[in-house]
């Protein structure tokens, strides 16, 4: 069955436990979870099963609905005190993505207004806001789409990093809005896809979910988009984002900011695409964001039937890096294209 027919995070039929696409075992193997337990589905974030930061936030809300169900309390203030446990709790699985937190304290502030409501009233509400993030994701997602398209035409070459698809939103995709989009309405496209060490999103994933919608699809290492953009086969570069500052400076999947850099040099316009739900207009600049770190053994031993590194050397694995704001072209959110000066921009965006 075609990939792009599976979601990647749902409630199940009876809405009592979390149903994801374990995107580890991708592209060979498609296997649905059903996770019940809160602890199951901090470990489905923190290990990508579940990823991409709409996903992520997606599958944080439907976990603190079901945390929710299983709260015995009948007083409101210690069913509070047990949703703002597990709120903490599921928020500790991933730093750095800004929808985690975000769809977990929407989450939250539903049950924090209704004081006055009896606690199975609550919740319901809790279940009708999990779905609506779902929902409303699918909408932003379309709408980035559409602004997208207008940067791209017919045939254009295309360079993404990481996988910002289906395949890490509800539908359609952030970087790959565009592109999906396009294909139902009979476009074709060139995407060059980076590998995206040392977990091989764009390998495993957005190579897998292109070529299912009829996408001619390229797959490089990461250190050959230079000499891709020097050829002259790239007309724009579109990634996602996990946090976007009040400045532009956009946070996204290690080695952005590189492919940002040579597309400057090479005078290729590179755009960030997400909702506004990732732009954190709490912090000024790019340098606030906690970048995750993540085990050694990701660059040392994952993919490799034995291990590739010496032992005891050591290992820097930052899981994201920060794009300077002069570097993007635009911003593309479901609103809109925000350009330079992004500080005035984005704030009209939210106003």
């Amino acid at each position: 069955m075609n990939i792009l027919t599976y979601e990647s995070v749902s409630l199940d039929e009876n809405e009592t436990s979390l149903k994801i696409l374990d995107q580890t075992k991708l592209p060979n193997t498609i296997e649905i979870l059903n996770l019940t337990d809160i602890h199951d589905i901090w470990n489905a974030i923190y290990t990508l099963q579940v990823r991409g930061a709409p996903a992520i936030g997606i599958a944080a809300a439907f976990g603190l609905y079901l945390e929710a169900l299983r709260l015995d309390a009948e007083d409101y203030f210690a069913f509070m005190a047990g949703l703002e446990k597990a709120r903490y709790y599921l928020n500790s699985a991933r730093p750095t993505a800004v929808n985690l937190s975000w769809a977990l304290n929407r989450m939250y502030r539903v049950a924090e207004v209704s004081k006055d409501r009896s606690i199975p009233e609550i919740k319901e509400l809790l279940r009708l806001e999990a779905l609506a993030i779902k929902s409303e994701d699918t909408e932003m997602c379309r709408r980035i789409g559409e602004h997208g398209l207008t940067l791209i035409h017919d045939g254009a070459g295309i360079l993404t990093h990481c996988n910002a698809g289906q395949l890490a939103t509800s539908k359609y995709g952030t970087a790959l809005a565009p592109i999906h989009l396009g294909r139902e309405r009979g476009m074709n496209f060139h995407v060059y896809c980076d590998e995206t060490r040392p977990l091989l999103q764009g390998a495993r994933l957005t190579s897998f979910e292109l070529m299912a919608d009829g996408v001619d699809t390229i797959l490089i290492c990461d250190n050959m988009a230079s000499q891709v953009m020097k050829e002259g086969k790239v007309d724009a570069i579109f990634v996602g984002c996990d946090r976007v500052a009040a400045n532009g400076d956009s946070c996204n999947k290690i080695g952005t900011s590189g492919l940002a850099v040579l597309a400057k040099y090479y005078g290729i316009p590179f755009y960030v695409l997400g909702p506004t739900s990732t732009i954190d207009m709490s912090i000024k600049t790019g340098a606030e964001i906690v970048i995750e770190q993540r085990k050694p053994e990701e660059v040392t031993e994952m993919w490799y039937a034995q291990r590739m590194a010496p032992d005891g050397v050591k290992v820097y694995n930052p899981a994201f890096d920060v794009t300077d704001n002069e570097l993007i072209a635009g911003i593309v959110t479901e609103h809109g294209i925000a350009r330079p000066p992004y500080s005035e921009s984005l704030r009209k965006i939210f106003a």
